[in-house]
């Protein structure tokens, strides 16, 4: 029998470990944080269940035009301190059913700090101090990524914070400024935005969102910008400060604004120092990450590796297939590589933005030659009931073959609505196949057929 020992447990790390059980190995998992990793404890599964009472708080106040009355006098507010416990009750809860879940396939959990000694072996070092000796076929590594800090922005866990801190909050800030306008930054802002707080979006890119669909990212900015955020793009932080209960945020420019929070979302630094890995033959890049192939691989024989500290793509999704992959290839089993371009992202904004295959950008960069459609949900019938005005469904296909090799939904629910184009990138599907496909009439979804029919070539 085959032994693996995984060092974490996100999802890298217990898809992994669920997987290597399944088919028959020993496995033992090693984790010092809890099980389910930053992606279930302080990342993934807190932040979309603050943005789900964010949603709720939207769809209340746009009720009116609906022909629902609120009383004024009562009016709409948020309890911070009741969003964030039941925040971590459910946080809590979801490392519990995973810890349940892996004990009932017999996989050992140990509790400790986990490092390699060598591509066979990991050294546990247990609560107590004492380290225990794990020998090993295979060992992946899924340690994750923690929030990156700069020297002059150094969080205090009071106002200024980074994304992980958040859900400590037991009072609603005043005025909250957002440092960094990438997908994490892009999500607290519209979170708190929609629970009533002024939001400040201080970004050094000339649009929210950079990496994003530009059409996308232009309808969250408007939309922001409409619901009273304000953005300042194109503003580099120099510096963030406090003085009692106030937080200035000073620009490179000689600008400042001053706010009574702010969450510094300014990427990740992978957890993978201490580990042992160099020392093991395992190969990093620059940025500390551990380089791995298709199949999770790194470049110690034996050792894998799979989630967010190899920046391949940081997702959770990404993390299991990433865990699932390395112990299908290790344990004989059938297995296809890591394939990014049938990835589908999502970002829990107001309105949402879902991505899956060939871009834009790579696109008008001639990376691929592909035709496509841009359909405004402003005319879905669905769409008009719910008071939607903003968003819309992007296809991208393949010129001759009219395979979709691409698509975009903007609009509420799109991590919902990407899942046809998802399976129409994944199974090489036409845009006629897509279109001949039965859409419930009225739903958001007639929007991707009606986009799958324009691209019906004659």
């Amino acid at each position: 029998m085959s032994r693996v020992v995984i060092i974490g447990g996100g999802p890298g790390g217990y898809e992994s470990a669920l997987v290597a059980a399944q088919l028959g190995a020993e496995v033992i998992v090693v984790d010092s944080d809890g099980l389910g990793g930053s992606a279930v404890l302080t990342d993934c599964v807190p932040s979309k269940t603050l943005i789900a009472t964010a949603e709720v708080m939207s769809e209340v106040r746009a009720a009116a035009e609906l022909g629902v009355v609120i009383d004024e006098d009562a009016g709409v507010s948020v309890d911070l301190a009741t969003v964030n416990a039941r925040v971590k009750r459910l946080a809590a809860e979801q490392s519990a059913d995973i810890e349940r879940r892996l004990i009932k396939e017999n996989v050992r959990i140990v509790p400790g700090f986990g490092r390699l000694a060598g591509p066979d072996r990991v050294l546990a070092t247990l609560a107590d101090g004492s380290v225990e000796t794990l020998e090993a076929d295979a060992v992946l590594v899924a340690t994750g990524a923690a929030p990156r800090t700069l020297p002059s922005a150094q969080p205090d866990g009071e106002r200024i914070l980074t994304w992980e801190q958040v859900y400590d909050l037991d009072e609603r800030p005043e005025h909250l400024i957002v440092v960094g306008s990438g997908v994490t930054g892009a999500e607290f802002a519209s979170a708190y935005l929609a629970l009533g707080i002024e939001v400040t979006l201080v970004s050094s890119r000339d649009r929210v969102l950079p990496g994003e669909d530009a059409d996308a990212s232009q309808v969250l900015e408007d939309v922001s910008i409409r619901r009273g955020m304000q953005v300042l793009s194109q503003s580099r932080m120099e510096s963030v400060t406090r003085d009692g209960d106030t937080v200035t945020v000073t620009l490179t420019d000689g600008r400042s604004v001053t706010g009574s929070h702010c969450i510094l979302a300014l990427g990740s630094i992978p957890n993978t120092a201490g580990l042992g890995l160099e020392e093991a033959g395992v190969t990093l890049d620059e940025g500390g990450f551990i380089t791995v192939d298709r199949v999770s691989r790194t470049s110690a024989r034996g050792v894998y590796a799979a989630g967010d500290c190899t920046g391949v793509l940081m997702l959770a999704s990404v993390a299991a297939m990433q865990g699932r992959i390395a112990m299908w290839h290790f344990l004989g089993d059938s297995v296809h590589p890591l394939n990014l371009k049938r990835v589908s992202s999502n970002v829990f904004t107001a309105p949402e933005i879902a991505t899956v295959g060939w871009s834009q950008q790579a696109i008008d960069a001639g990376e691929i030659d592909a035709e496509a459609v841009m359909l405004p949900l402003s005319g879905n019938p669905r769409a008009k009931m719910q008071g939607v005005r903003d968003g819309f469904v992007k296809l991208f296909c393949r010129p001759g073959t009219r395979i979709v090799v691409g698509g975009v939904v903007v609009g509420p629910r799109a991590s919902e609505l990407i899942h046809p184009i998802s399976i129409a990138v994944t199974e090489s599907l036409t845009a006629d196949q897509l279109a001949q496909a039965f859409t419930v009439y009225p739903s958001m979804s007639g929007s991707i057929g009606e986009a799958a029919r324009r691209l019906h070539q004659f």
